[in-house]
């Protein structure tokens, strides 16, 4: 079952802002001391239960409170696999600069990040001396969000909680705090509600080329004859300084302006170029000298591969199929040259329209083989 992540943004100052800082430093001093404990063991356990076994008590200790010291387990042991499936030597891992914390559970209601009606939040906290205190926290609710939220009440969905902070300070000496509640909700749940679209039926194809400014969209029918090209750009979500938000609400809104123009122009199913294997690793959480790959642009591939997990996301709410196509060695080969000369096009809707004539022929051999 897959998941996606709602995002609630919240400004709050403060003894709320204090409590919260409190727990997000408890919560990342535990997941280091963990990080430093499993570091030093020669043999891990397989299991959850023996992970929990054998770091619930000293977790407990820094943060006393056992869905928060599950969640320090969780992320810590996931760390771990995502090492594993990537080679990378798990000693060599440290933890990124965030400031959040989570309980691990999926249940309903989800103890302590708990929503309530009138869209509020009752979070547990942990001071430093601690001590337990519930507070409120009403985040800014998205209008495409409030039937979602809704919907999690009465239908008593399990979903799991996160409290992350991105930003705080003081002003006029008093504290405050900028973050999000994130709430991980299973992805049927989310298409039953944020469908756009309940039918297509349309009989083109589209190709899809992601970039860091832009996305190109060429659509073609079966023969692979061009019908139409567009560009959705997004320039300023990569300028320096950009704030992170917008730049992904930014993007958000452009992946949503691409799936409707294709859907009220024919199109059934997407191509997409397949992303590079990121596994469960995170670069939200850990850090780690080491490239994959020589010359590897992390920053560009992670970015683009965000992008192309977000449009694979959102495709359904449009009754729109998405496949992946292998792309690698053609971008700069003559095949690409002659599109762009024969077509008049730039090279990334190119490279879009080259994805689109891959994917037809990868799906007409599967559809023979399948007679």
């Amino acid at each position: 079952m897959g998941y996606v992540t709602l995002c609630l943004s919240f400004n709050v100052g403060g003894d709320i802002a204090r409590r919260l800082l409190s727990t997000v430093w408890l919560f990342k001093t535990a997941s280091h001391r963990m990080l430093n404990l499993a570091k030093q063991m020669p043999i891990l356990p397989a299991t959850d239960i023996g992970w929990k076994n054998t770091f619930r008590k000293i977790i407990y200790e820094v943060i006393p409170n056992r869905r928060y010291t599950d969640g320090v387990i969780v992320l810590v042991r996931s760390i771990y696999e995502s090492c594993r499936q990537l080679g990378i030597d798990f000693k060599e891992v440290e933890l990124g600069n965030w400031l959040m914390f989570q309980q691990s559970e999926k249940e309903y209601p989800v103890r302590n990040i708990t929503l309530k009606q009138d869209y509020e939040f009752h979070i547990t906290t942990i001071d430093y001396n601690g001590e337990v205190e519930r507070i409120v926290v009403k985040p800014t609710i998205p209008k495409n969000y409030r039937l979602l939220l809704n919907k999690l009440l009465e239908e008593k969905q399990k979903h799991t909680g996160r409290v992350v902070v991105k930003d705080y300070g003081a002003r006029k000496d008093k504290l405050w705090v900028h973050g999000e509640i994130q709430l991980t909700i299973p992805l049927d749940f989310y298409y039953k509600y944020m469908i756009r679209y309940k039918r297509n039926y349309g009989r083109l194809y589209g190709g899809v080329d992601v970039n860091t400014d832009r996305i190109n969209l060429a659509i073609v029918d079966r023969y692979g004859r061009l019908r139409d090209v567009e560009t959705f750009w997004f320039e300023d979500a990569c300028r320096k300084g950009y704030p992170k938000r917008r730049a992904r609400n930014l993007i958000g809104m452009k992946i949503h302006d691409m799936l409707k123009y294709a859907y009220h122009h024919g199109v059934k199913t997407l191509f997409l170029e397949n992303p590079e294997v990121l596994g469960r690793l995170k670069v939200l959480w850990i850090r780690n000298g080491k490239r994959l790959h020589k010359n590897y642009n992390w920053k560009i591939m992670t970015f683009r591969s965000n992008i192309i997990e977000m449009i694979i996301m959102k495709a359904p709410l449009y009754s729109t199929k998405v496949e992946y196509v292998d792309l690698r060695g053609t971008t700069n080969s003559k095949e690409h040259d002659e599109i762009m000369r024969r077509h008049g096009l730039d090279r990334h809707t190119a490279s879009a329209y080259l994805i689109a004539l891959r994917g037809i022929e990868r799906y007409t051999t599967i559809q023979k083989a399948m007679i």
